[in-house]
């Protein structure tokens, strides 16, 4: 699978961003269930206590301002938590029993491991901080319209959370009624703080805050060391590049394309390519100089010896010596109008215009005009639709059928059939004869290549017919391949070109 360098930045992101957002929505989990658990445990204080007393209610038959008996101090001393107040209130608002502290002075936290305590000074500036330094007196109203207390002496145990006087500290109170027969008597009321859950709470998310760090410092190192891997690798790519051409253009040696699946993979293989196609080129234009050399001295050596036989020549045999210097004329004058066409025909398919036209008109108008070969043309009986240039079309199956007749051997037919096949046009020249050279193999469609064998030694070939057609196919869209037969008997060279679905396309 190929991951680029755009996802694994944005993978390792999403990486830091969620690892804090997971702690935040865990420790926030955390608390709820920690409300909740310190909710249904205040209730069940007060629901335990106000039990035990329904089956004692002498023990609610105080005058208000006694001191609570002992029995009644052990019974809420016994059922009470360790850090919590409780106290009771009959009908009438007096307050019956208070027993119990909501402040605990010797109040130790855990031990904190050395992230939290590296971490707190930092959380320390986000975090509220709980403190035993807050006014836990009982207020009157709390007494006599508390709504806590007044919803447990109509009947109905509640719970409700509220500020201490000074408003430094959270406390949840929790009631339940006392029930003599069908009467409610009295309201137990238990009181805690939250500063044991806020604790713990703070501890969770300093937990949080120092895995995000860590995390996030992790993640810097990760990138660090990637972008260092990245310069590393774009360095030594600059330094290939560098090293690859020489102060004059020349390819001097290939970079090996990287096997890297990401984007300076692909940079590094695209480099690769391109200096292996400039190195072409530079071949091309240096073989071109020694095959135009070789091509241009054959004809001016026939010009230049037939003029100096003619300066000693007797007049009869003037003639011949002009007629050669005329054949020397004339191939020099089919090699220079050989590469006008080639050239002329490259500025074509760089500017010329596209039109739709059926390719079956265009193979079944062509003139194969070689009397001592024989052709078969199959072409299907629908139209087969392109869009390119029909005048370009024919010129390249003009080159097609010159190279099959310049190597076919035997009685057997040049074969030329045209097909449209899964979105496609095939167009397949076949001919008896030799075997595709394996040294040529890859090269045969590049300008200046050419295995022919002139036929009389004086038809000049500069490699340029399998040029043209590649040039044309690449003009129409499509490829030009060269393969052996199937049976080894000759050549077959198809050229692949899409179908036109319709007249704008």
């Amino acid at each position: 699978m190929r991951v680029g360098l755009r996802a694994k930045v944005v993978l390792v992101a999403l990486v830091l961003s969620v690892i804090p957002l997971l702690g935040y929505v865990h420790v926030k989990q955390m608390e709820k269930l920690l409300r909740d658990g310190q909710e249904q445990a205040l209730l069940a204080t007060a629901r335990a206590i106000a039990t035990a007393l329904h089956d004692r209610p002498q023990l609610l038959e105080l005058r208000a301002g006694q001191p609570a008996s002992g029995e009644m101090e052990l019974i809420l001393r016994s059922l009470g938590r360790a850090e919590s107040r409780i106290w009771i209130v009959d009908q009438h608002q007096r307050l019956l029993a208070l027993v119990g502290d909501l402040k605990k002075t010797a109040r130790q936290d855990a031990p904190a491991d050395l992230a939290s305590r590296l971490i707190r000074p930092i959380a320390s500036l986000v975090l509220e901080r709980p403190t035993e330094d807050f006014d836990d007196a009982l207020p009157e109203e709390e007494i006599a319209n508390g709504a806590v207390a007044a919803s447990a002496l109509q009947g109905v145990p509640t719970k409700r959370w509220r500020q201490s006087p000074d408003s430094r500290a959270v406390i949840l109170s929790a009631s339940h009624p006392v029930w003599a027969g069908d009467e409610v008597i009295a309201a137990v009321v238990a009181e805690e703080t939250t500063n044991a859950t806020r604790s713990v709470y703070n501890r969770a998310l300093e937990q949080v805050v120092a895995v995000t760090l860590v995390a996030f410092l992790a993640g810097a190192l990760t990138l660090l060391a990637f972008a260092s891997r990245l310069s590393i690798r774009l360095r030594r790519l600059r330094d290939e590049a560098e090293a690859a051409i020489d102060s004059q253009g020349r390819v001097r040696k290939l970079i090996h394309g990287s096997a890297a699946g990401d984007e300076i993979g692909d940079l590094s293989r695209s480099f690769s390519t391109v200096l292996e196609r400039l190195a072409q080129y530079n071949t091309y234009l240096e073989n071109m100089a020694g095959r135009l050399s070789h091509e241009l001295r054959t004809p001016i050596a026939v010009v230049r010896s037939s003029l100096e036989n003619l300066k000693l020549a007797r007049p009869e045999e003037a003639g011949v010596y002009l007629a050669r210097a005329n054949d020397g004329l004339r191939r020099l004058d089919t090699i220079l109008t050989r590469m006008s066409e080639a050239t002329r025909l490259e500025q074509l398919v760089r500017q010329g215009e596209r039109e739709r036209f059926d390719a079956r008109d265009v193979v079944r108008g062509c003139t194969y005009a070689y009397p001592a070969k024989r052709f078969e043309v199959a072409l299907p009986d629908a139209p087969v639709w392109l869009r390119g240039a029909p005048d370009l079309y024919a010129q390249m199956l003009d080159k097609l059928v010159a190279n099959a007749a310049d190597f076919s051997t035997g009685d057997e037919p040049i074969r030329i059939r045209l097909e449209a096949r899964a979105g496609e046009a095939t167009l397949t020249v076949s001919n008896r004869g030799p075997r595709l050279p394996e040294s040529m193999a890859g090269k045969l469609f590049e300008s200046m290549v050419s295995v022919r064998r002139a036929n009389n030694g004086t038809e000049p070939h500069l490699g340029l017919g399998l040029y043209i057609v590649r040039l044309v196919a690449e003009f129409h869209g499509g490829t030009a391949e060269a393969l052996d037969r199937e049976d080894g008997s000759g050549v077959v060279i198809k050229v692949k070109t899409p179908l036109s679905s319709g007249p704008g396309s």
